[in-house]
């Protein structure tokens, strides 16, 4: 058998299965070549749809009229795109011609649903299109004789889907080359929507022919988590694209409801601005996930969770504004409208546009979307009854606004007999700083550092964990990397009639992997090329005789890295590794506009690396290099007051996102902000200087997957983590995010039992707190607060008095000491310890409150407990935990005395981290744990010989001494002449003057003191240039900051 009969055989199965089900087969002898249309079907579906407006037009075109209304149409595809023709018809001479019936979105107009029958789908084989050439195409789908699809066909057999996309790209032209004249079925959506290569095992399709730059995507299913298609013992592995796209009401809604005409500004390197279109047909797993959640809801009404787990590059904006638009219009079968509102929850603009630009394309009514926000001079309440009122059917909110929103949908009685879908778009968008911090303390108990970002995510399960018994909204939580709690909140087990345990554990509604997505290539593997440092050191006591004083071990240990991370010599080998790595590996990539990111640990960080970055530059007189800093607020250092804006001045008035993406920048510094929603495709490097775990490692280091134009290949270079620690962070995340197990439920009444012990309240305060509470009287917190007094006043009665206790310890142990009495001394220590046990077990009081509310407020939506004095528990815990005030007891820890004295900073390993999803998220079963304890101290002295024998195997000895290189300094700074030369000359004369030499006689001297780091320096003349280098760098510095 021949390739071209496998390949008939293929096409006859196709054809088939189509005319079996509500499609017609057709001849490419009745296809008008001209016009690029099927006329029987055109006049066919008019004269069955809309005679009273053919007769219109008969009266002006007679015999005509058949031909003219041909003519017209094509005309008009031709001047306004097949698309916006097919959707809204055309009008000639007062007649409207509606030249497709989509289903109605409700059974009331039977004429509607009687036009909708009479759409005629038509296949066409070897469909001989072209005047100027004898090429056919395999098959080409039509409706009502407009062209929307066409199908290139090969057997595995013998061929792949490759020579399929090839066929298209080298045969199938928008211009037939040897006439030049254009191919009406073939020009950019002036007919044809969508080009189908299909091989017996996968498809893959198009939206715009261009040549040998046709870019085709993946249309398959999906495998095993990876790309293509699964077997299917019943039919070819790609079934699917006839029994469900093909299919007639399927195929119809895409065309109606999914495919989008995407216009954008785009600028190119030369600042040249042109207007880029793009027809949008919606990716496999994009139009199974609407599909399927649109039929869930459907059949579930308001009031259920839908969890989405879709990989970066996965098209989640297109996927939420397919969603958002169809659930607003979607009614349940009796004709009821199933949600009065779609509230969206997102930060980012660009969903905010593509919202705009899908609903637009297929629903032409204005005033469809709405926004809060906290701009408007109207307050929230009023926007959001004022949206509702004007029946806006799409809200957009941002995630500050997201909380109050739900809030007014629990005051206003009217807004609680509504029904509402509310979609978060994950963690793409974040928010740092007070606001944040303020924002989520009145969610929850929780208390949140202003540093931390918080994400769509964690915002969406706080306030369902905070809206109880909500029967009117729908939760729809589309994110890539969702936490535990998440999947425990939005997931669904497998048997939902059965209970949840380890055998039907809660799992994503609908799952696009990250596996299949970096195999498809919609983004890139970022961890194909990881490399991770290794920072060893060692410390020293200045004065470690007279250092008698004890302090907290962990606190001094903490404050001791963090000075470390501070500390002038660490971050410029670092800078340095940085700038020469992107130099040497990066700059020239993408045409020289390739970009970096270098994240810290901190506000405080970022400011001393921007300083140690520009320093760096311009003392190599680098031009190709500049460097932005992105933090949140002011950061104070050394009695200076910093900003980005202060720090940026090149911005002239641009955004940070706008001025790196120009190419007056090539390097983003950031500490906790761009490390989440942030997509600059151009990212092509990483340089990491923060701890990082779990999903904020996954989030960070995705910052660099965007794929762009010759982008293929990225680098991360890590100071602190290392490749099992990435390997971990992603290893939840490559597949379908598992549960090992659900959380234990019953640890509320284990925290229960903790704080009843305390007997810092009563359970009689409790009980009136919640009468009171729930009282629909009672409307100040007046009464609440009195209530509540007298627990505050036991808590802080006790906390002072073991406080005063503690005090009048520490000075009797110091009388103590100062009479070496041992016996006393051994005594009071044993009561100060005991003392500190009591303060530190009030501490924990606290946190439990907290820990304890936010727990039952996030299991209780999984198991519904019906015990009234959890909840009693929960709302007195959560009123108290505000009013409880603790002051810090731990004595200030000086670091005066701290001296760096070695330094190494080693490249341990290139990786290539390879994932193998076997790793799954736990669930919480342990809490409330911790007991009071007396801290560990010790001397800073022992502290920091603690600290160094850490790194005793390491090789740390003189090579890598600041002691020695001081040493030198020092002999150099007393050389007037060489200060002089320094002071006055550019750096290359200095170095052809005394310099070099005085340098050299130094190093000499110091031979018998430091051997090992002498004669090196003596016997390799490039490690001595660069040692030179070094001094004059430090020297020329140590001048101007004395200027």
């Amino acid at each position: 058998m021949t390739d071209r009969e496998k390949e008939q055989d293929f096409e006859n199965d196709i054809v088939s299965k189509l005319t079996q089900n509500n499609w017609e087969e057709g001849k490419s002898s009745n296809y008008n070549k001209d016009l690029a249309l099927y006329p029987e079907d055109l006049i066919g579906f008019l004269k069955d749809t809309r005679p009273k407006e053919i007769a219109k037009l008969q009266q002006f075109y007679k015999d005509e009229t058949e031909t003219s209304i041909c003519q017209m149409v094509a005309k008009q595809m031709q001047k306004h795109g097949a698309l916006k023709v097919l959707r809204e018809g055309v009008k000639d001479r007062g007649a409207k011609l509606k030249l497709c019936q989509f289903k109605p979105e409700h059974q009331a107009n039977p004429d509607l649903l009687d036009h909708y029958q009479k759409n005629r789908l038509r296949v066409v084989r070897q469909l001989y299109y072209s005047k100027h050439n004898n090429n056919s195409f395999d098959l080409v789908l039509f409706v009502n004789g407009i062209p929307v699809a066409t199908v290139e066909l090969k057997s595995d057999v013998t061929q792949s889907i490759d020579d399929a996309v090839n066929q298209y790209k080298e045969n199938r032209l928008p211009k037939d080359p040897k006439s030049n004249k254009e191919e009406p079925l073939l020009v950019f959506n002036k007919r044809v929507l969508v080009h189908f290569a299909v091989s017996s095992t996968e498809v893959y399709m198009t939206t715009k022919l261009a040549g040998k730059d046709t870019f085709f995507l993946p249309f398959n299913q999906g495998n095993n988590g990876g790309a293509g298609n699964p077997p299917n013992s019943d039919s070819y592995p790609i079934a699917y694209l006839w029994e469900k796209i093909w299919q007639k009401d399927a195929w119809l809604d895409i065309l109606g409801r999914f495919i989008h005409l995407k216009s954008e500004k785009k600028e190119d390197i030369n600042g040249k601005k042109t207007i880029k279109e793009t027809l949008i047909f919606p990716r496999f797993h994009q139009w199974e996930a609407v599909t399927n959640l649109l039929a869930a809801v459907k059949k579930e009404k308001a009031g259920h969770t839908y969890l989405i787990q879709h990989s970066a590059g996965s098209g989640k904006s297109n996927s939420i504004a397919w969603t958002a638009h169809q659930l607003s219009a979607l009614h349940d079968e009796n004709d009821k409208k199933i949600f009065d509102g779609v509230i969206v929850v997102t930060d980012r603009t660009v969903l905010d546009n593509q919202l705009q630009g899908t609903i637009s394309s297929i629903n032409h009514h204005k005033g469809v979307i709405a926004h809060i926000n906290r701009k408007d001079s109207n307050s929230k309440s009023t926007q959001l009854s004022q949206a509702l009122t004007e029946e806006k059917a799409i809200i957009i909110v941002t995630i500050q606004t997201f909380p109050f929103v739900l809030d007014e949908i629990r005051k206003q009685k009217s807004l609680r007999e509504k029904n509402f879908a509310i979609i978060a778009d994950e963690a793409h968008s974040s928010q740092t700083g007070k606001a944040a911090k303020k924002l989520i303390e009145t969610l929850t108990t929780e208390y949140i550092d202003e540093n931390s970002e918080i994400s769509a995510e964690d915002m969406l399960t706080m306030s369902i964990t905070s809206l109880k018994e909500a029967k009117n909204i729908s939760y729809f939580a589309f994110t890539a990397t969702p936490k535990e709690k998440t999947i425990q909140l939005f997931g669904r087990a497998p048997n939902p009639d059965a209970p949840i345990n380890k055998d039907n554990l809660p799992a994503p509604f609908h799952v696009y992997t990250m596996q299949q997505a970096i195999e498809e290539g919609f983004i890139l593997d970022v961890l194909r090329n990881y490399t991770s440092y290794e920072m060893a050191y060692q410390l020293a006591h200045k004065d470690p005789q007279h250092d008698t004083n004890e302090i907290e071990t962990k606190r001094a240990k903490s404050q001791i890295y963090r000075w470390l991370k501070l500390h002038p010599h660490n971050i410029s080998q670092k800078v340095q590794i940085a700038i020469e790595h992107f130099r040497c590996h990066v700059a020239h990539l993408l045409n020289g506009q390739a970009k970096a990111m270098v994240v810290t640990g901190s506000r405080k960080e970022a400011v001393r690396y921007k300083q140690a970055f520009d320093a760096y530059i311009e003392e190599n007189n680098y031009d190709n290099v500049r460097a932005l800093v992105a933090f949140s607020g002011t950061v104070k250092d050394e009695d200076q007051e910093f900003s980005e804006r202060s720090m940026n001045p090149g911005l002239n008035r641009r955004s940070l996102r706008k001025a790196f993406d120009s190419n007056d920048y090539q390097v983003m510094l950031v500490a906790n902000k761009f490390q989440t929603g942030f997509d600059q495709p151009k990212l092509c490097a990483m340089y990491v200087d923060k701890s990082l775990g779990g999903v904020a490692c996954v989030q960070t280091l995705s910052r660099l997957n965007r794929t762009y134009p010759g982008k293929n290949e990225v680098f991360i270079l890590d100071f602190v983590n290392n490749a099992e620690e990435v390997r971990a962070a992603f290893e939840p995340y490559y597949r379908t995010a598992e549960l090992t197990d659900m959380s234990d439920p019953n640890l509320v009444y284990d925290m229960q039992d903790k704080l009843n012990a305390s007997r810092l309240y009563t359970l009689e305060e409790v009980d009136a707190f919640a009468i009171a509470f729930y009282d629909p009287k009672n409307k100040t917190q007046e009464k609440l607060e009195s209530i509540i007094q007298p627990a505050v006043d036991r808590f802080n009665n006790r906390y002072k008095q073991t406080r005063d206790e503690l005090l009048n310890l520490e000075r009797n142990l110091h009388y103590a000491k100062k009479d070496k009495d041992k016996i006393r001394i051994g005594n009071i220590q044993v009561e100060i310890k005991e003392t500190r046990e009591q303060i530190d077990e009030l501490k924990i009081f606290k946190r439990d409150l907290g820990s304890f509310s936010r727990y039952y407020e996030f299991v209780s939506q999984i198991i519904a407990f019906g015990d009234t004095d959890l909840e009693k528990l929960n709302i007195f815990s959560r009123f108290l935990f505000r009013h409880l005030k603790t002051e810090k007891t731990s004595d200030p820890i000086n670091l005066n005395d701290v001296v760096l004295t070695h330094y190494r900073l080693s490249k341990l390993q290139q990786h290539a981290i390879k994932l193998e999803a076997e790793q799954k998220l736990q669930p919480t079963n342990a809490l409330g744990s911790a007991k009071g304890k007396d801290p560990k101290k010790d001397r800073m002295s022992q502290i920091i010989q603690q600290i160094n024998d850490l790194f005793r195997d390491a090789d740390l000895m003189e090579n890598y001494s600041l002691s020695y290189f001081s040493a030198l300094t020092d002999i150099l700074v007393q050389d007037k002449q060489i200060i002089d030369q320094v002071k006055n000359n550019p750096k290359d004369k200095v170095m052809k003057g005394n310099l070099p030499g005085a340098t050299k006689n130094a190093i000499m001297d110091s031979l018998t003191a430091h051997e090992t780091m002498a004669t090196m320096l003596l016997q390799n003349e490039e490690l001595k240039k660069r040692f030179d280098n070094l001094i004059y760098e430090w020297l020329d510095h140590k001048l101007k900051d004395a200027t």
